[in-house]
């Protein structure tokens, strides 16, 4: 797929808090193949990424901390990671410097005390996924152990046909988040004959609960007026769905009929303080052995994705002169909920102490759409 499904302006809007400490899809892990150093921008952090010969990937911040030239300007060798520059050469996964080829038998200086940024990074669902810490915390060593999962779509069984999109959106990671799980939009964003029309709307009722680091809409039939969602009828089979949402930006989604299931993981990740990108991967055996699957659901995944993504480049004519806003209950409260978790979170990794949950229980929402 394409990096990005519509070329975008340069975004103008208001930045926005950034949250550390966690895990963040960098870019797909197929383009890091052989001695390919390919790089991502990430938090407002310039990347270098590459595969080990070993198939280990790396991230580093593309900066040698000599005299600051990008690394991905040099060479690797399926090793070392050589800066163009002078030729200091590093071990990109722990980013210990190995040489320093101006240096003579007269110096003292030990090249391997000295360390370029790495990152830790793991590959998930066909993503490079990259561990952000909070700026200053020091340096990233190897073993580390104390770090979260990293985030991956739920399979339930070995055979599975699976599909990626990804779109670029000009607007800080909150506007992406919360159009991400804006349940009001579907009829009128997305309207077309295969998924919605705005005069199928109707009074809708779920049941959402807190989880750790986010909330849940808890398992229930889907919308009968999304014609997919129909089409898991054939198998005769009871339907249901269930949604979290879980910090700092993901959006997980469980569709089940018997044992045919689809699942996808969603993610709006900063590229900077006022830009975004959103990644869709999605997994399934549902219509296995129909012929072009595949093709059939990007398709019209291609097409879901760049409606938002317009309408979003749209909304970000407005944003760019940072109005006042306000959301409203019910159908708002998903977002009003996100923000609370982000400033719960933001708030606990400043003072260190425990995040307090926004949510008191389970709560019942209703709107139509």
């Amino acid at each position: 797929m394409a990096s990005s499904l519509t070329s975008i302006a340069p975004p103008q809007g208001p930045g926005t808090a950034l949250i550390y400490n966690d895990w963040y899809p960098a870019l797909r892990s197929e383009s890091l193949q052989g001695n390919k150093l390919t790089t991502a921008l990430l938090m407002g952090i310039p990347l270098v990424l590459g595969r080990r010969s070993d198939g280990q990937l790396f991230a580093m911040r593309d900066s040698c901390p000599h005299r600051g030239i990008p690394l991905s300007c040099g060479w690797f060798d399926g090793e070392r990671l050589t800066c163009k520059y002078h030729g200091w050469a590093f071990e990109p996964v722990s980013g210990q410097c190995k040489e320093i080829p101006s240096l003579t038998s007269r110096d003292t200086l030990d090249p391997t005390r000295i360390y370029g940024t790495a990152f830790p990074c793991e590959e998930r669902d066909g993503y490079a996924w990259v561990y952000v810490p909070e700026p200053g915390s020091g340096r990233m060593r190897a073993d580390e152990t104390a770090l979260p999962p990293v985030p991956e779509a739920p399979k339930f069984g070995p055979r599975f046909r699976s599909q990626h999109l990804t779109a670029d959106l000009p607007c800080n990671v909150d506007h992406g988040i919360i159009g991400l799980m804006d349940p009001a939009h579907g009829p009128f964003v997305h309207q077309a004959w295969w998924w919605r029309k705005q005069a199928s709307i109707h009074e809708k009722e779920k049941h959402f609960e807190p989880i750790e680091q986010g909330f849940r809409m808890a398992s229930h039939t889907p919308s009968a007026n999304s014609a997919p969602y129909k089409l898991l009828g054939v198998y005769g089979e009871p339907i249901t769905t269930t949604i979290d949402f879980v910090l700092p930006n993901r959006r997980y989604e469980t569709i089940r009929a018997g044992d045919k299931w689809f699942s996808s993981i969603t993610t709006v990740t900063p590229t900077v303080a006022n830009a975004c990108r959103i990644d869709v991967y999605a997994a399934w055996n549902i219509f296995y052995r129909v012929p072009f699957v595949t093709s059939i659901a990007t398709f019209f995944g291609k097409r879901f994705v760049e409606q938002d993504q317009v309408t979003m480049i749209q909304q970000a004519e407005g944003l760019k002169y940072d109005p006042t806003l306000m959301l409203i209950d019910d159908a708002d409260r998903p977002a009003k909920w996100y923000f609370a978790l982000k400033q719960a979170r933001l708030e606990a990794a400043s003072t260190g102490q425990p995040m307090r949950h926004p949510m008191s229980g389970p709560v019942t929402l209703r709107w139509r759409s």
